[in-house]
């Protein structure tokens, strides 16, 4: 289990999933009978399937992580949403006291579940189209798996695996030096955006609107 100090501890499902839609590559944890396994991956999240909703990838066929794994077989399933080192001069009140530290701002969410392999094509051609549709959808002119000649679209899905993860719980730590005072909280934020981590420094910005 994750550590979370109660400051940083994030329990509202939909800002946990709402995350793992904006970063989707994951890093899949399992302890097989050679030890721990990690892949990194990029999921589809489902919130109609299941209690808590359903993650689902797809792996190389030559990846042995899928004939290795035990059907519902529990797995950690980690997303990283961005991280940066955080300076003491960056807080103001270093400048009065000089109490304060270096320490490093992340946002993270940890799902657990239980996995089934899918060795089928039905399923694999429908999770890549359902990939695809999402991840092109920003592109100006969107890659189709119709773009290619069949028998190459074929001849690939058959070299790779699906898998399914049934969500069972999720833990979501969200560090963003909430434990400060509201102007060092700013003073982080200014310092965040001038370095061009604008999607950390806007997750502060609102942190420190909070604290007004």
């Amino acid at each position: 289990m994750m550590y979370i100090p109660k400051d940083f501890e994030e329990t509202q499902r939909d800002a946990l999933y709402q995350l793992i839609s904006e970063y989707p590559l994951g890093i899949l944890i399992n302890a097989g009978e050679v030890g721990l396994d990690a892949n990194h991956l990029p999921f589809e999240l489902q919130l109609n399937k299941g209690q808590f909703g359903t993650l689902s990838a797809h792996v190389a066929r030559n990846n042995p992580i899928w004939q290795n794994l035990q059907h519902e077989e529990e797995v950690l399933i980690i997303f990283r949403a961005g991280d940066a080192y955080i300076s003491p001069q960056w807080y103001p009140s270093k400048q009065v006291h000089h109490q304060q530290v270096p320490t490093w701002n992340y946002r993270v969410v940890h799902v657990y579940g239980k996995i089934t392999i899918h060795d089928d094509e039905k399923y694999v051609r429908g999770l890549v189209a359902r990939l695809t549709r999402q991840h092109e959808a920003t592109q100006p002119i969107p890659w189709k798996m119709t773009d290619a000649p069949q028998d190459y679209i074929a001849g690939m899905l058959k070299k790779i695996v699906g898998i399914e993860i049934e969500i069972t719980r999720l833990q979501g730590k969200l560090k963003l030096s909430q434990n400060k005072a509201y102007p060092d909280i700013l003073g982080v934020a200014h310092a965040l955006n001038q370095s061009n981590q604008h999607e950390l420094a806007k997750a502060i910005y609102q942190i420190a609107e909070s604290k007004k």
